[in-house]
């Protein structure tokens, strides 16, 4: 009887002690319900024991390449969407403050669990040794965060080098005395920054203006910044890097495409009614089309115009599935027919457009028209509206029903703000920001009418239909640059927050800011795209380093 006792006593204790096993342990379904999700499934954990929220968990295909990161929750749980069936990578994108983790082989198929993941931290501190793979892994708005020096040089950094289609990590990794940075600053200024295009033209005074609206005083401050933090002798101090994603920022699958060229930095990207992703390259002459279910790439070649600089910039699908495009450098505008490969292209107007449901093309033309234009007959106005304040708009967009026109005016000496028009009445309203430093330039038009624009200044502002006045609204990260704002149907906004490696969900009723945050430390985000056909909506942007992300949001 005794040993029967014991007998029952340890088994009751067995079973206890199973009980509380699978009670402390997290529960493998993670987010198991959701209809985007279903795929293979784990728990990441530190070295400590500590269940970790927002490690970047990536898979990555062996037969396409294609990447998808899921993030882990506060129980250190994460979940993929069902994937083919096949071998992945599997391994933690950007790690930062732990070492890094990567099976290279690994078969997935259905609901796979995968074996836990224990991640070991690379110091004690809360400051990361500047080695070279620390360095890779970090933002440039990190980069500049952790740079000494004070928040006026650190802006003015920003607003100039923060500009152009680079990363700050190419002027932050060199090293040049006070002679060498200005060198370096008159080649990024004065020529458009780019490398191929020619020399500013001089003014009416007969000087030649700098770009990106910087003023002899703050190339001066400029100037003496970088010969102090990047002089000959400078060295990186250990880094901080900013905190990772939580609570509704782990909520979302992103998927990265690779596109089969290494050099066509993707400017605009737009979806056409078959799901396939269109973009073009800003730096050679072919416009790309993406099939997202199978990663294949499909280009066409676009004619070179003689004796000038090669690449495409804005993008639009006409309801006849026709490409309409523009040639910043050749000041052209396009029509390429998926059907037959065939392109027209009207020289006459470049830059970025808006493409309005009946197939007219908005812009402003000759410095001080808004200006319609039939990108079918030609690159000659049709129809001219003149401004009064504003000599030219960066961004140009209509709204999806073509009542109304938006625009952003960065960079103008005497006016930083909105140009918004009545197309029906031909009405224009041009108002001024309220700090004057918005720098708005690309946007678009949400549901009720109003208008949005990245701010480059690191704003995002609101040009108000019913009030006519400007809102803006500045970035919770600091240095980075919004070169536009995209409304969805819901009227929230979003927003690629360049050089700060994430895309931004602005809810302007709510004032409540999600900060999507990418596996890759970039974000030269120069067009998102809106697929509001899906609930939640899907965003899309192509990355100017060459490839294409997809953005869900489960919720």
């Amino acid at each position: 009887m005794k040993r029967l006792s014991s007998l029952r006593w340890r088994a009751i204790c067995t079973l206890i002690g199973l009980a509380l096993v699978f009670m402390s342990a997290p529960v493998m379904k993670a987010q198991s319900g959701h209809p985007m999700l279903g795929g293979a499934r784990g728990v990441v954990r530190s070295s400590m024991g500590t269940l970790l929220e927002g490690i970047a968990m990536q898979l990555v295909s062996h037969k396409n390449a294609i990447r998808t990161t899921v993030y882990s929750d506060r129980d250190g749980r994460y979940e993929f969407p069902k994937l083919e069936a096949g071998w992945y990578t599997l391994r933690v994108a950007r790690p930062l403050e732990y070492k890094p983790y990567q099976r290279e082989a690994v078969w997935i198929e259905g609901a796979t669990s995968l074996d836990e993941i224990v991640l070991e931290r690379v110091t004690d501190s809360e400051f990361l040794p500047p080695t070279p793979e620390i360095l890779a892994q970090l933002t440039d708005a990190e980069w500049l965060y952790n740079v000494p020096g004070t928040v006026q040089e650190k802006k003015i950094f920003s607003d100039t080098c923060g500009s152009g289609c680079h990363n700050y990590q190419q002027s932050l990794r060199d090293r040049f005395d006070e002679k060498g940075w200005s060198l370096m600053l008159d080649r990024m200024t004065l020529y458009a920054g780019r490398l191929v295009i020619e020399k500013n033209r001089p003014g009416p005074d007969g000087k030649i203006p700098m770009g990106f609206g910087l003023t002899e005083e703050n190339r001066d401050i400029l100037l003496k910044f970088l010969a102090r933090v990047r002089g000959p002798q400078s060295e990186f101090a250990p880094m901080k890097p900013f905190p990772r994603p939580r609570g509704a920022a782990t909520r979302v699958i992103i998927t990265e495409y690779e596109l089969p060229r290494f050099d066509v930095r993707v400017h605009d990207v737009a979806g056409d009614a078959d799901g396939n992703i269109w973009y073009t390259s800003n730096r050679s002459p072919i416009i790309g089309k993406l099939d997202p279910r199978t990663g294949v790439v499909k280009e066409y070649q676009v004619p070179v115009t003689p004796g000038k600089h090669t690449g495409q910039h804005w993008l639009a699908i006409a309801k006849d599935g026709k490409i309409v495009f523009t040639e910043t450098w050749s000041n052209n505008l396009g029509v390429l027919d998926p059907a037959t490969g065939q392109v027209t292209k009207w020289t006459g107007t470049g830059g970025n457009k808006g493409l309005a449901p009946d197939g007219f093309v908005w812009g402003t033309c000759d410095g001080r028209y808004l200006c319609k234009f039939d990108p079918k007959v030609s690159a000659e106005p049709i129809q001219k509206i003149p401004l009064k304040k504003s000599q030219n708009t960066y961004g140009n967009d209509v709204s999806e029903d073509g009542n109304f026109f938006v625009g952003g005016t960065p960079w103008q000496a005497n006016f930083d703000g909105i140009v918004w028009a009545d197309l029906r009445t031909g009405e224009i309203w041009e108002v001024q920001t309220e700090s004057g430093h918005a720098d708005p330039s690309r946007g678009g038009v949400d549901p009720e009418g109003n208008g949005w624009n990245g701010g480059r200044g690191g704003r995002i502002t609101e040009f108000e239909r019913k009030t006519h006045r400007v809102r803006e609204w500045e970035s919770p990260t600091p240095f980075v640059t919004f070169y536009e704002a995209k409304p969805d149907k819901n009227g929230e906004i979003w927003a690629g927050a360049q050089r700060g490696g994430r895309i931004v969900r602005f809810n302007p009723k709510t004032d409540r800011w999600i900060e999507y945050i990418f596996p890759e430390p970039f974000s030269l985000d120069w067009r998102t795209w809106i697929d509001n056909s899906t609930n939640p909506v899907t965003a899309w942007y192509g990355d100017h380093n060459g490839y294409i992300v997809r953005i869900q949001p489960l919720e």
